[in-house]
């Protein structure tokens, strides 16, 4: 995969140049074991995978001091920069402030390359990062390169799929069982109030309204949200393979895609991010 290699190479780095030795790190109060964490999560219409660590940080005056010493910029130049301006100097290429080059980090790889894979990808890379306490380094893809586990569901007969990631449970509810508070159609839930949205009123659905005294809800993740959101019907599961929409179409609210499944038809995969802005859900 051409995402392995800059992957490792920053995996690598973080051990190498960005955890301080053991007696460093019990001389700054820490643990003398660091960490290093490799996460990926699906956010509206990217997958964002972040290496992160708990080490020394970035110096942005080092970073300065190590560009001109190596004649990569001059003074002046690195003087007009922010702190944050400075850290991205790392992804200059030649340049490297490892003052030894170990089996650890490898050899001739440098960030300039790592940014230059995830560009060819249509992707970004950025820095974040504070002296003293780690860096994160966070990696942005398109949805084209995705494949996720999605819940298919159905509204107004046509196929939606939810990204599984974000779903907590899917229950089954009395029609009866729910009851407004502030305004906004909500249910109880092991003693927890949800609130409950519908998935034909959020994408604008239209078509014969099921029928029977049952509600299908899944339950999900919106931001600091717990949303229940109500379709006509739960299908199943399925890994399926993320299509970005095609830019004329402009923004798509609640969308964050498309995929084919296997009997050829297109389902929409449903942006869980957007369900609840509308009413601000913060429950």
């Amino acid at each position: 995969m051409r995402l392995g290699d800059p992957l490792v190479h920053m995996l690598r780095n973080a051990v190498d140049h960005g955890l301080e030795l053991p007696d460093e790190r019990i001389a700054a109060g820490k643990d003398p074991v660091g960490t290093v964490r490799l996460t990926a999560r699906h956010e509206g219409n990217s997958v964002v995978i972040e290496v992160s660590e708990d080490g020394r940080g970035l110096d942005p005056e080092g970073l300065r001091n190590a560009v001109v010493k190596k004649g990569l910029m001059t003074r002046e130049e690195v003087d007009a920069l922010s702190d944050r301006e400075a850290q991205e100097l790392i992804f200059l290429p030649g340049f490297s402030t490892a003052a030894v080059t170990t089996d650890v980090s490898g050899r001739g790889v440098g960030m300039d390359a790592v940014r230059a894979k995830i560009n060819g990808l249509n992707g970004s890379v950025e820095i974040i990062s504070e002296l003293g306490k780690g860096s994160r380094f966070v990696i942005r893809l398109p949805l084209t390169l995705a494949i996720i586990q999605a819940l298919l569901v159905k509204g107004a007969g046509e196929v939606y799929a939810l990204p599984l990631e974000a779903i907590e449970e899917t229950v089954v509810i009395d029609r009866s069982d729910t009851r407004p508070v502030d305004g906004v159609e909500c249910m109880v839930l092991r003693d927890h109030i949800v609130p409950l949205v519908s998935l034909r009123e959020r994408l604008g659905l239209y078509g014969m309204e099921e029928e029977g005294d049952k509600h299908s809800v899944v339950v999900v993740k919106s931001g600091t949200a717990r949303l229940g959101v109500v379709v006509d019907q739960l299908v199943g599961q399925q890994d399926v393979v993320i299509k970005h929409l095609p830019e004329y179409l402009g923004d798509v609210r609640g969308v964050a895609g498309a995929t084919i499944l296997g009997d050829g038809s297109v389902a929409l995969i449903v942006d869980v991010g957007a369900l609840g802005d509308r009413r601000g859900v913060t429950a």
